[in-house]
């Protein structure tokens, strides 16, 4: 018995009906998200069906009823760009906040905790002094300069004879400092209270939550210059994350995109296609799209990019020129003819779409872009008026680390894409 092959628009049509049924469900679910982490993930959800149904009505233009094609396809990519903006800044402010710890040196060894038992003494090593075991307690170390009653008062742990005789008088004893401060009379303490009194005095300086500009969470504490990057590329992203945040709110309640929503509506139950996608093979417009995609990759300076550290990415770092680095638009441009290249397999076969090698080379670019994006972040920070010497250093050093991320993503790109398919030989 012959197998009997799906009609080839048949295929098309399940793929697009499925893609806006996901569309539809995720919108449901970010209307009645309870939680900002739920709405968040709805979102995620809406822009990948978007994205997959636009460059889908993108590719197979030909099978699909052009006029309906060309009218959704746009509405949807600005529907995905619209809903992407938030949370692109929220990602390039964790970038960069870790950019700034990780270039400020490894974190500080952390002391043992109070209490924990001494190790013990290594065979061989010299005993003590004075003959005592090595956990015995022992006298405090006399202060050379400091009063007599104040000596005898921290080796005894008893109040001096003034404080016996006088109720109110104030008690002078050394309590056991915690792990990570310093008692008041302990050399080097003046100077670390002095740097933090300068880091209070310092404009727009709040306490910073563990695992932000602070050094909680295993982190290297940051100097002044960083701590005063941090903080305004904290405050300028955050803006821009608020005001992402509301521009999606007001596309998600437009008549805009209620109008895009009932398009989709339409779409899960009917595709649109031609009268003449009876039989139609889909694979030359797949073909189309990976022609493009190779087109632009060999336009790419692919061979310096295979070699590491070419400083390529580097080019053009000084220029006052507050516009998008004039380099990275190409590699932006290959990174989008790859989505839709992937998106077009998908259609053909789903598991192809999930190729390895394809699916490294769009993650090196993804790598590459959002690189490219926290360096013109920190570009567009060092532009501020009236910054401090110091914060201007720590962003300029910010922006050189990007761009060799940018750098090493196009090497991570080059390797990807001239790997040989899995089993050549």
């Amino acid at each position: 018995m012959v197998p009997q092959h799906p009609d080839p628009a048949d295929v098309l049509a399940r793929h697009l009906r499925a893609r806006a049924t996901e569309f539809l469900r995720a919108l449901r679910l970010h209307r009645g998200a309870a939680a900002p982490e739920d709405s968040a993930e709805a979102a995620r959800a809406l822009r990948r069906a978007a994205r997959r149904i636009s460059a889908a009505l993108y590719t197979f233009q030909p099978v699909l009823d052009p006029a309906w094609s060309q009218t959704l396809g746009p509405e949807l990519a600005w529907v995905s760009g619209t809903l992407s903006q938030e949370d692109a800044c929220a990602t390039r402010l964790t970038r960069l906040l870790e950019a700034l710890h990780r270039l400020s040196g490894p974190a500080a060894p952390t002391a043992p905790p109070a209490g924990a038992r001494s190790a013990p003494r290594t065979p061989g090593a010299p005993a003590p002094a004075d003959g005592a075991p090595p956990d015995a307690p022992r006298p405090a170390t006399p202060v050379p300069g400091a009063p007599a009653p104040a000596r005898a008062s921290r080796a005894t742990g008893a109040p001096p004879a003034t404080a016996r005789r006088t109720p109110t008088a104030t008690v002078t004893a050394t309590v056991p400092a915690p792990d990570d401060r310093r008692a008041e009379d302990e050399p080097g303490a003046v100077a670390g209270r002095l740097r933090a009194e300068d880091v209070a005095r310092t404009p727009n300086h709040s306490p910073r939550p563990e695992g932000r500009s602070g050094a909680g969470g295993g982190r290297a504490p940051l100097a002044v210059g960083a701590a005063k990057a941090g903080a305004l590329l904290e405050r300028q992203l955050t803006l821009a994350r608020t005001r992402a945040h509301s521009a999606a709110l007001q596309a998600l309640g437009s008549a805009r995109f209620h109008a895009v929503a009932d398009q989709v509506a339409v779409l899960a139950s009917e595709v649109p296609l031609t009268k003449t996608a009876g039989g139609v093979d889909l694979r030359p417009p797949a073909d189309t799209a990976r022609e493009r995609l190779v087109a632009a990759v060999a336009a790419l300076p692919l061979v310096t990019a295979g070699s590491p550290y070419n400083a390529e990415a580097l080019m053009h770092g000084l220029s006052p020129d507050p516009a998008p680095h004039p380099q990275d638009a190409p590699w932006h441009q290959v990174r989008l003819l790859l989505r839709l290249h992937r998106y077009a397999q998908e259609v053909l076969d789903p598991a192809a779409g999930d190729d390895p090698g394809l699916r490294a080379a769009g993650e090196a670019l993804d790598r590459h872009r959002d690189a490219a994006e926290a360096a013109a972040a920190a570009a567009q920070a060092a532009r501020t008026p009236r910054i401090a010497p110091a914060t201007a250093y720590a962003l300029g050093v910010l922006h050189a680390g990007q761009r060799h991320e940018v750098e090493a993503a196009r090497y991570a790109f080059q390797r990807a894409w001239q790997k040989p398919p899995a089993g050549t030989p």
